[in-house]
């Protein structure tokens, strides 16, 4: 199981993404504590709005008083809402926040089925719950909690595969929905820190971006369009303005939140938990292809854009364990764009070397025992096999 914790200062927003989800019957309140709740579970946000603030004392130094947790099982879990209730409880119990003021909502808008919880970091005197080493006592918690329920340990289990996010396919039409569901729930759950990271971010699940920049009654303008995108990239089916979806997915708030993420960053060290997985598959991989093959068994993607010459110019990397997108800079230069490209074209270079006449005859001779390529890896792949491919596909596209 896989908790996510972020904290701020609206308690309006908090509310207001689960109670969407709610509205649109793609959630449902599972349980709250000093929240009044009518009978048929049919909180609006107003009256949820009220019963929280009753609870907020008026005078509080916390700056950030408001607590969402996500708890995400494995997607083979096959959890009742009674018992999704219960640990939702019991994590709360745990982490000190059992007493306060709380909604839990199911989240049924994708196939991996999870729970949101919507709480106060104050009590009713104004006090700030305890924090301290909050998310270590997190991650303990979910332990105990995977022990005694039973439940596969999703943190495990997410290194092998990436999580079970639909992606748009925009043969079946109709794909504002699909679209706004992705793009909120991206935008939420993902740590980027800037704009173009989450559009690499989408484009994982066939969603463009782009930002329209101009001026209207002579004030600037700043505005983003969403659509989706076929295997190629390409555009395809009518743009989608940011407006129609929610605020959220805006360009101002994306900005805000840009700023967020990048101090949630540095005081979670996200980066000092991603860096040495990069640097340990960087370390042992001979090519681009295998890098990325063995940075997915770990959780996370690598996106390269290149340039019409094959020079890579950007790079970003997607680590769903951490839920960050981060350009390859960001973890330092030897991660960098110029970096890959320079690591993956001397190994290039290097596959070349099997072009000599000498090495050719014995590549002649293979068939007869006379010369086997080398295996690097020990896993049995042939680089130098890969390295041909790719060469005799360059010579096609420049006849």
């Amino acid at each position: 199981m896989v908790a996510k914790i972020n904290i701020g200062s609206s308690l309006f927003g908090a509310l207001s993404y689960n109670q969407e989800k709610v509205d649109a019957g793609e959630a449902k309140i599972l349980c709250s504590n000093k929240v009044l709740l009518p009978t048929d579970k049919s909180l609006t946000l107003a009256f949820c709005m009220r019963s929280f603030e009753n609870q907020l004392p008026k005078d509080i130094k916390t700056e950030k008083p408001v607590i969402h947790i996500s708890l995400n099982p494995h997607p083979d879990d096959n959890l009742s809402d009674g018992q999704l209730s219960t640990i939702a409880q019991e994590y709360l119990d745990k982490m000190g926040y059992g007493n306060q003021p709380f909604v839990v909502y199911k989240h049924e808008d994708i196939d991996r089925r999870h729970i949101h919880i919507v709480s106060l970091r104050v009590d009713e005197n104004g006090k700030k719950i305890n924090d301290k080493f909050e998310f270590r006592r997190s991650k303990e918690t979910t332990n105990e909690l995977e022990r005694k329920y039973g439940p596969l340990p999703a943190d495990k289990l997410s290194r092998t595969e990436t999580p079970q996010l639909p992606i748009v396919d925009y043969k079946k039409g109709n794909i504002k929905k699909p679209i706004a569901n992705l793009t909120k729930e991206l935008a939420a759950s993902y740590r980027f820190q800037s704009i173009g990271e989450y559009k690499t971010l989408l484009s994982l699940h066939n969603i463009g971006l782009e930002e329209v920049k101009g001026e209207f009654d002579g004030k600037p303008y700043h505005g983003i369009v969403y659509f989706a995108l076929d295997k190629k990239g390409r555009k395809k089916g009518q743009p989608i303005k940011a407006s129609l979806i929610n605020e959220k997915v805006g360009a101002e708030y994306l900005k805000k939140r840009c700023g967020y993420n990048t101090q949630s960053i540095k005081k979670a060290r996200l980066k000092e938990t991603t860096r040495p997985v990069i640097e340990t598959v960087l370390r042992i991989s001979k090519t681009r292809e295998q890098f990325a093959r063995q940075l997915q068994k770990q959780g996370i993607d690598v996106v390269f854009r290149e340039n019409q010459d094959g020079r890579i110019y950007g790079v970003t990397f997607i680590d769903h364990n951490q839920h960050t997108a981060l350009n390859g800079s960001r973890y330092g230069k030897a991660f960098s764009a110029n970096a890959l490209n320079e690591k993956f074209r001397q190994e290039t270079s290097q596959n070349t070397l099997f072009e000599s006449p000498e090495i050719r005859n014995k590549e002649e001779g293979a068939a007869n025992g006379i010369f086997s390529f080398i295996d690097f890896t020990g896993q049995g792949e042939n680089y130098e096999e890969e390295a041909f491919i790719r060469r005799m596909k360059r010579k096609r596209k420049r006849k």
